[in-house]
C-alpha cells in the first residue's frame, strides 16, 4: 500500500481526507492479508450429504415465511435458540457450550455459515455471549411474576442474543470503519434545533440511523444497539451488575423501544440513506484495486468521477435483476401460505351462499397476484442519470477535504397536529379508502364477479401493493434525488396508499397465524433435526468403522 499522502502536481488535485485514506488502507489489508495463518487450526466440519437436507428444509421454511435475505441467518439464530431454550427448555448457563455448539453446527448445514472454516475456538467466544442472556433470563425470574409478560420479556431476550451473535458472526472491518467514517460525518453535519426537547438524543439516533440505513438492522438488532449504548459494561458484566439489569428490565426495555422508534427516526433517515448510497458506491470503486483507484488521484483525477459513473450503472444492474428474483419470492410465499386457502375457500363458499361458480373469476384471482408484481417489476426504472450525478458528487464530498459539506443539515420538530386535525385527515383518509377500494369493487361487479371472489381479489390487490412496495425497496433505496410530483403522481398516491396501507395490514395480520411457519417449526423442525444430527453421527461412526478395516 503506498503512503497516504498525495503531492500536488496541479491546482486541480485535491486532497483526500484522513478518514477516506484509512478506509483505502483497510480494504487494502483486508484484499492482502494472509488467510493461511489457521490453516492447522480444528474447525467445526459436518458431512456435506447430510446438510444438504438442513439446506433444502431452510429454504422451504423461508419460502413460507418471508423475510428479508440479509436477516435470514439472525433469524434463524434466533428460532434454533427460541427451540432450544423455550420448547426444549435448556435454561442453564452451564449448557451454554453444548447450545452454541449446537447452533453453530445448524447454521452451517444450512448453509448461513461455511464448512470446515469456522474455528473451533468460536464455540467459546459465542458461548460466553449466551452466558450472559441466559443468566439475565434465571435472574428475571425473580422480578417478573406473571407468565404472560414473563414469555414477552424471554422472547426479548432471545432477540437480543441473536441480534449479539449475528454481531459476532459478521464482524468486518471495512463495514466497522465506513460506519464510524459515516458517523464521524453525520455528527458534524446533523444539527437539531437549539430548543429540540430532543438534542441529548442526538448522537445514538445518528448512530442508530447509520445501523439502521448501512447495515440494514431490524428492529431488534437496533434494540440491541441501544441495549449495549445503556449498558456500556454488557462485554463483560459481573453476576451483580446482570441482576441488576434484571431488576430494571421494565423502564430499560421502554428507554430501549422510545429510542428506537424515534419522534426524528424518520427525518434522520432521509439524510443517512443519501451517505449509505455514497459510502456503498465509494467502497465498489476502492474494493476494484485499491492501489489503482488511490494512485489515480495524483495523476488524473477526473478518472474517479468516471469510476464512480460505472459502478453506479453496475448496481442499478444488480438491483433490476435482484427485484425479478423478489418478485419470484414474493409469489411463492403469497401463493403457498395465501392462495391456496382462497382458492380452496372460493367455489365451497360461493356455492354455500347459493351463488353461480364463475370459472372467469377464479382465473382472473389466480392470475392477478403474479401479472401484477410482473408488470410492477417490468416498469421499474433504473435512476436517472441525474441520480448518477448527484451521487458523484455525494462521494467527492466524503472523499476530498476541500468539498465537504458546509452547510449543516438541520432537523424540524415532529409535527403534532391538533385533535381536530388528526380528526378531519381520519375521515378524509377513510373517504379515501372507500373510494379505492369502492371503484374496484363496482368494476368487478360490472363484470360478474360473485361477492366472495370480490372479497378475495381484493385480499390479492392490497397484499400484492404491499409486496410491490417492498421488493422496489432496492432500487429507491439507490435514489439520492427526491422524486418529482406531478398531479398524475398526486392522485395515484392519494388513492393507492390506502390500499397498500391495507395489504400491509394484512401481511402482518396473517404473518402471525402462518400455518405453515406453526407446522414447521412446533412440529416438524425438532423432529427433523434429531434426524438430521442422527443420521451425521450414523455416517461418522461408519466412517470410523472403514478406518478401522483400513
Amino acid at each position: 500500500m503506498v503512503n497516504p499522502t498525495i503531492s500536488k502536481k496541479s491546482e486541480n488535485l485535491l486532497n483526500v481526507t484522513e478518514n477516506t485514506k484509512k478506509l483505502f488502507q483497510v480494504i487494502y489489508h483486508e484484499q492482502n492479508k494472509d488467510k493461511t495463518s489457521d490453516d492447522e487450526l480444528p474447525k467445526i466440519n459436518v458431512s456435506r450429504l447430510i446438510s444438504k437436507m438442513a439446506f433444502y428444509y431452510e429454504k422451504i421454511r423461508n419460502t413460507v415465511d418471508y423475510k428479508e435475505e440479509h436477516l435470514l441467518r439472525k433469524n434463524a439464530i434466533k428460532r434454533i435458540l427460541r427451540r432450544q431454550i423455550i420448547i426444549e427448555g435448556v435454561i442453564k448457563e452451564s449448557k451454554s457450550y453444548n447450545i452454541t455448539k449446537h447452533l453453530l453446527t445448524e447454521l452451517i448445514r444450512a448453509a448461513y455459515l461455511p464448512n470446515n472454516q469456522i474455528l473451533e475456538s468460536k464455540i467459546d467466544e459465542i458461548s460466553q455471549i449466551l452466558t450472559k442472556y441466559l443468566k439475565l433470563k434465571k435472574f428475571l425470574a425473580d422480578y417478573i411474576k406473571d407468565n404472560k409478560t414473563w414469555n414477552d420479556y424471554v422472547k426479548w431476550i432471545i432477540a437480543l442474543t441473536a441480534s449479539n451473535i449475528e454481531e459476532k458472526l459478521c464482524q468486518n472491518k471495512i463495514d466497522n470503519t465506513v460506519i464510524n467514517h459515516m458517523y464521524e460525518i453525520l455528527l458534524s453535519t446533523i444539527n437539531f434545533t437549539d430548543n429540540s426537547q430532543y438534542q441529548r438524543d442526538r448522537e445514538i439516533q445518528i448512530y442508530l440511523g447509520v445501523y439502521r440505513s448501512f447495515l440494514k438492522y431490524d428492529h431488534d438488532m437496533l434494540s440491541y444497539i441501544v441495549f449495549k449504548y445503556y449498558q456500556s459494561n454488557w462485554q463483560n458484566p459481573t453476576d451483580d451488575e446482570i441482576e441488576t439489569i434484571a431488576e430494571n428490565i421494565v423502564a430499560l426495555r421502554e428507554k430501549i423501544n422510545k429510542q428506537v422508534d424515534h419522534a426524528l427516526a424518520r427525518q434522520i433517515d432521509r439524510i443517512i440513506s443519501r451517505y449509505t448510497v455514497f459510502f456503498t458506491i465509494l467502497v465498489d470503486v476502492i474494493d476494484d484495486n485499491p492501489k489503482s483507484v488511490y494512485d489515480k488521484f495524483k495523476t488524473d483525477p477526473i478518472a474517479f468521477s468516471r469510476q464512480i459513473k460505472r459502478k453506479c450503472e453496475k448496481r442499478y444492474g444488480q438491483v433490476k435483476s435482484k427485484l425479478w428474483w423478489a418478485a419470484i419470492r414474493s409469489i411463492l410465499y403469497i401463493f403457498l401460505t395465501k392462495s391456496i386457502f382462497a382458492f380452496f375457500l372460493e367455489y365451497p363458499a360461493i356455492k354455500w351462499f347459493g351463488g353461480e361458480f364463475n370459472s372467469f373469476a377464479m382465473g382472473v384471482n389466480v392470475v392477478f397476484p403474479p401479472l401484477l408484481l410482473f408488470l410492477i417489476v417490468l416498469f421499474s426504472k433504473k435512476p436517472s442519470a441525474n441520480n448518477t450525478k448527484k451521487i458523484v458528487a455525494g462521494v467527492e464530498e466524503i472523499v476530498f477535504e476541500e468539498k465537504k459539506r458546509k452547510e449543516p443539515f438541520r432537523l424540524g420538530t415532529p409535527i403534532k397536529r391538533s385533535v381536530f386535525m388528526n380528526s378531519m385527515f381520519g375521515i378524509i383518509y377513510a373517504v379515501t379508502f372507500f373510494i379505492s377500494f369502492g371503484f374496484v369493487v363496482w368494476g368487478l361487479n360490472k363484470i360478474g364477479f360473485h361477492w366472495v371472489s370480490i372479497v378475495i381479489f381484493l385480499f390479492f390487490l392490497a397484499l400484492v401493493s404491499f409486496f410491490s412496495i417492498r421488493i422496489r425497496k432496492s432500487i429507491k433505496e439507490l435514489i439520492v434525488i427526491p422524486p418529482k410530483e406531478n398531479i398524475i403522481s398526486l392522485f395515484s398516491d392519494f388513492f393507492y396508499t390506502p390500499i397498500i396501507i391495507a395489504g400491509k395490514w394484512i401481511s402482518e395480520k396473517f404473518s402471525r397465524i402462518n400455518v405453515f411457519v406453526f407446522i414447521l417449526d412446533f412440529i416438524i423442525e425438532a423432529p427433523f433435526k434429531i434426524f438430521v444430527e442422527v443420521a451425521e453421527e450414523w455416517t461418522k461412526y461408519v466412517k470410523e468403522r472403514k478406518d478401522e478395516i483400513s
